[in-house]
């Protein structure tokens, strides 16, 4: 069954183009197109899409507000378009905290040299994150607009105006409530699932490994995953943290005022010569590569040209790799939430010189590509849920 699709744009050529790039895959299929905020959210109860695809800046009501109230009722997931610019990564940003799941520059030659490579990452995009939809959807949520939640509609094509939303809507309103019906112990035990006693959290111990190194790689997913792990940091972390996140090189100065402002911990976008220091994160800069040199209480980043053979500027695997080779065994070391296998190489070689390195586990993954990589290839220790990290770092750094 194909990805069911709405595209949200208030241009109709971005809305036309969109929807003739995904469309040209059998996998998916665009099931609507939505011109603002507002109407996105009545088609999202109407249509009820596997993804979303936004635009920031639109009437009526914007992008973002439109991503909070879609998630409040029907959690779907949204991949932002952006504008490569400082406003765009802080408006993206709030989108992304707001419950989107991933974004791509609006400028397709932002995406990638050539547009065959950026149709196919576009759909590649869309298909991921579709996988995310079931995890969203278990909770039981009111219906956007009140009423009783709709089935899945049959609806399909490149466009539905407001009129065919209204009347679909009333094509598809209940014929009769059950408003006026007594409420019974026989009618709750018809309708409440019974659900199994929740088994009691893993209590973490630490290993009582030595460290003098944290490093964390992540990508699509990764701006929340980071902000969740690190905000529940304290402002006396042991050890300099160096995070590698797939971005572009416009979004790293942004999300690293971003996390600075919200973290006890420091954050800065790395620059080349910075000397490591214990409570301080360094990311690195988009379209870069940040490696690790020097000696353990005297390192210092290097931040290099990103070069053309490279698919990731910056690369975890460079960073990660650097880092073992000044820090051997202590590194305490982590893959996050992204697509492909970006990580596993680094990972693998702080294992072997006795590093730790964790993965995050697949539930709570937007998409979980690099972990995966990491958790196949038998190179993490734990797989951890996203909401347990912070915990388990300070268990393990006897902070706890």
């Amino acid at each position: 069954m194909a990805v069911k699709v709405l595209v949200v744009d208030d241009s109709s050529f971005f809305r036309r183009r969109v929807s003739e790039i995904l469309n040209a895959d059998p996998r998916l299929e665009v099931i609507g197109n939505a011109v603002n905020g507002k109407e996105a959210v009545e088609m999202t109860r109407q249509l009820q899409p596997d993804v979303i695809t936004m635009d920031i800046e639109m009437p009526v009501m914007d992008g973002i507000t439109a991503v909070r109230e879609i998630m409040k009722a029907a959690p779907t997931p949204i991949l932002m378009f952006s504008s490569l610019t400082h406003e765009g990564a802080k408006a993206t940003l709030d989108a992304l905290d707001a419950g989107a799941l991933d974004f791509l520059p609006k400028k397709f030659e932002d995406i990638a040299r050539n547009r065959d490579d950026a149709v196919a990452l576009l759909q590649k995009r869309v298909i991921e994150i579709a996988r995310k939809r079931m995890f969203m959807r278990r909770a039981v949520r009111t219906p956007l607009t009140g009423g009783a939640a709709p089935a899945p509609s049959s609806v399909s094509g490149a466009s539905l105006n407001r009129d065919a939303v209204r009347a679909g809507s009333q094509r598809m309103a209940p014929t009769h409530s059950h408003a006026s019906e007594p409420v019974t112990a026989n009618s709750l035990r018809q309708t409440t699932p019974v659900r199994p006693a929740a088994k009691p959290p893993v209590r973490f111990k630490a290993s009582g490994k030595k460290y003098q190194l944290m490093a964390i790689g992540t990508s699509t997913g990764g701006p929340v995953a980071l902000q969740k792990v690190l905000t529940k940091l304290p402002a006396n972390f042991p050890y300099p943290i160096v995070l590698v996140q797939h971005m572009p090189a416009t979004f790293t100065a942004a999300f690293a005022a971003r996390l600075n402002n919200l973290c006890k911990i420091g954050v800065k976008e790395a620059e080349d010569g910075d000397t490591l220091k214990p409570g301080m994160a360094y990311l690195a800069p988009g379209g870069m590569q940040m490696m690790v040199e020097g000696r353990p209480g005297a390192a210092r980043l290097r931040i290099l040209d990103g070069g053309d053979r490279m698919n990731y500027k910056p690369c975890v695997d460079v960073t990660f790799g650097s880092a073992a080779k000044v820090y051997h065994d202590k590194v305490l070391s982590m893959v996050l939430t992204g697509m492909g296998a970006d990580g596993r190489e680094g990972a693998r070689m702080l294992k072997n010189n006795g590093s730790t390195v964790w993965a995050q586990d697949e539930e709570s993954c937007v998409v979980y590509g690099m972990p995966q990589a990491v958790a196949k290839a038998g190179i993490s220790s734990e797989d951890l849920p996203l909401d347990r990290i912070a915990e388990r770092i300070l268990v393990e750094l006897n902070m706890a």
